[in-house]
């Protein structure tokens, strides 16, 4: 999809929204960030919001009325939402997190009884559709969900992807198809359902030991699957399963059917049968679709992929050697750029270009696993800023560069941040740097029980900054797939989720560490690692666990205040360290090896040298 460049572009979709709003008798509509997978990153076909508004971010939800229009957005995007829609029509309506649903109070209370809210009911969850409908029902304002709007308007609107879908061999999966069915099946059976609906491409890309490319940085393939208690059903485009694969499908008595064909398929279920599905993550249509009872419960999939084997963990850790070989060779290409920047043109685009490339060497890669992250002083404020070909930052003179990136490799998806000095940064700057950097560490170190809900972890990381009476506003941790997607749930290490159940540390489930600090306008500090739940050992207060960090690769030590910082503090960076050199230095030659070497040297003994321990 190509993007909205002018405010004039936005000006004309959002003139011909109203007239397809007004030739419907529609008074509002609202457009959320989904598609009918529900998914975080969308196909160029499902990008409708950033057609109409012009913002590029992963999440936000419009609303459109004749003589209103607004984009809720969390903090994570604010100053990104309030650059890309000047001069748009739209109003920035900040929200206090990506779940708050602001915008439906909105609705509630600025509409008069009578009114009509239309939203394609194909990007709206069933959890969602039964607030809405609640609230709305209880002002007398009707909700209409089979009129695609947007996509009356957009005339040149992308079409679905239609890239292949791959096998994963077993070698790389380590669990067949028909083993993981077999665990899905006792789940429902459990529920006493004879059928369940799968639409999250993770979730299904998982359970099939499939991957695709319908998503960008995503390994997933658009999809639908109907699971019964004997087989199972695939609705999938056409032509995009090869003729091999569909046969080796049907050998785990797994058909594959036409994409469309999924709600006929459950208009057919018994009304006495029993029909599983996560009213967060099936669209309404698809729900309502079904003849079959309803039973509400979240996808077991979601547990199941979530908690890594011995025999993934084994693949992710590899990937991990292979991410920070890349990445060292990366930082030591970078430190030279850095020196030469008074000679030669170093820009935000020039990181990516530079990571993507040393990662790619490796046979392993397969992709980004997200769009990268290099913010250069201010923009680096902006927690999911992008560098574009028209907007990006040339990196000189003095202050931070901050660089968020990850890769897909046939063993593990990687998600890493650092931050390293340009020029001579501020004392200030160093301060904050520390202070984010202990705020990591104090969350690495954790042991808590197991079955802890992940929410109730977020004070342990952000009481370092809280001490300074600083404060971010993204979550800490998300989860991260095996060779999927970056962002993954259940677990979710962030206060401003409620600690419910399915939030609970579990062994294997690999995590995000990653506080932050920012200062609109300045600068912006995030360091992370990913971190895994393992077995800490059993007392007589129960069974504990503890983290295993994966990530491998030196933190720039260059803006760490070491007198600021606790010495058990210094001991667990140095510890770090001296993993990352170990594990490391087999895979590196030349200017990586030094460069990791240098950044490695163990804060303690440079003290000792200086006198001061």
């Amino acid at each position: 999809m190509k993007p909205p460049l002018t405010p004039q572009s936005v000006h004309d979709s959002l003139a011909a929204l109203r007239a397809a709003m007004h030739a419907q008798g529609v008074t509002a509509c609202l457009v959320p960030s989904a598609d009918p997978h529900l998914s975080e990153y969308l196909p160029d076909h499902w990008q409708i919001r950033q057609w109409l508004t012009g913002f590029t971010g992963s999440v936000g939800t419009v609303v459109v009325t004749a003589g209103f229009a607004g984009l809720w957005v969390d903090s994570r995007y604010w100053v990104q939402a309030e650059s890309e829609l000047a001069g748009s029509g739209f109003s920035l309506m900040k929200t206090a997190s990506a779940a708050d649903p602001s915008h439906t109070e909105w609705l509630a209370h600025h509409l008069a009884q009578g009114a009509v809210v239309a939203v394609d009911g194909r990007a709206l969850s069933l959890a969602a559709r039964d607030v809405l409908g609640d609230l709305l029902r209880s002002r007398s304002i009707a909700l209409v969900l089979d009129l695609d709007l947007p996509g009356l308007c957009w005339h040149d609107r992308p079409a679905l992807p239609a890239a292949p879908v791959r096998d994963l061999a077993l070698d790389l999966a380590g669990e067949s198809r028909a083993h993981k069915l077999a665990r899905l099946r006792d789940a429902m059976r459990q529920h006493q359902a004879q059928w369940h609906l799968i639409s999250t491409l993770d979730d299904l890309a998982w359970l099939f030991n499939l991957r695709g490319a319908d998503v960008d940085f995503n390994p997933v393939f658009l999809a639908h699957a109907l699971i019964g208690v004997d087989g199972a059903t695939l609705f999938v485009g056409a032509g995009k399963i090869p003729e091999q694969l569909v046969l080796a499908l049907a050998e785990d008595q797994i058909r594959v059917e036409p994409y469309e064909a999924v709600a006929e398929a459950l208009a057919a279920l018994a009304e006495s049968d029993n029909l599983l599905v996560d009213p967060a993550r099936v669209c309404c249509t698809l729900a309502d679709a079904a003849q079959a009872h309803l039973v509400r419960a979240m996808n077991p999939t979601q547990y199941f992929k979530s908690q890594k084997t011995d025999f993934e963990l084994s693949n992710v850790r590899r990937a991990m050697e292979i991410d920070g070989a890349a990445l060292c060779a990366f930082f030591a290409w970078l430190e030279v750029a850095i020196a030469a920047r008074d000679t030669e043109t170093l820009t935000e685009l020039t990181i990516d270009e530079v990571v993507t490339r040393e990662r790619a060497r490796n046979p392993q890669f397969v992709s980004r696993s997200f769009g990268t992250i290099a913010a250069f002083n201010a923009n680096g404020a902006m927690p999911h800023y992008r560098a574009t070909p028209g907007a990006h930052a040339r990196i000189h003179g003095d202050g931070l560069l901050l660089i968020d990136s990850g890769a897909q490799y046939l063993g593990g998806t990687t998600d890493i941040t650092r931050v390293v000095p340009v020029g001579d940064p501020t004392v200030e700057q160093k301060e904050d740097y520390t202070a984010v950097l202990r705020a990591m560490i104090s969350l690495s170190r954790l042991r808590f029980p197991k079955g802890m809900p992940g929410p109730m972890l977020d004070a342990v990381a952000r009481a370092p900054l809280w001490e300074r009476l600083a404060e971010y506003g993204h979550g800490t941790g998300h989860g991260v797939g095996y060779y999927l997607n970056v962002h993954e749930g259940p677990q979710v290490i962030s206060y401003r989720a409620a600690p419910l159940p399915h939030t609970a540390m579990q062994p294997g489930m690999i995590t995000s560490n990653e506080p932050g600090l920012y200062r609109p306008g300045r600068w912006g500090i995030r360091i992370e690692n990913l971190v895994c739940n393992r077995h800490a050992g059993v007392s007589e207060f129960g069974e504990f666990l503890e983290f295993e960090t994966l990530t491998l690769c030196p933190i720039d030590t260059r803006c760490v205040l070491p007198d600021q910082m606790r010495p058990d503090e210094i001991v667990w960076l140095d510890a770090y360290h001296a993993e990352v050199r170990s594990r490391l230095a087999p895979l590196l030659e030349g200017a990586a090896l030094s460069w990791m070497l240098q950044r490695t040297e163990p804060i303690l003994s440079a003290q000792s040298r200086d006198g001061r321990l």
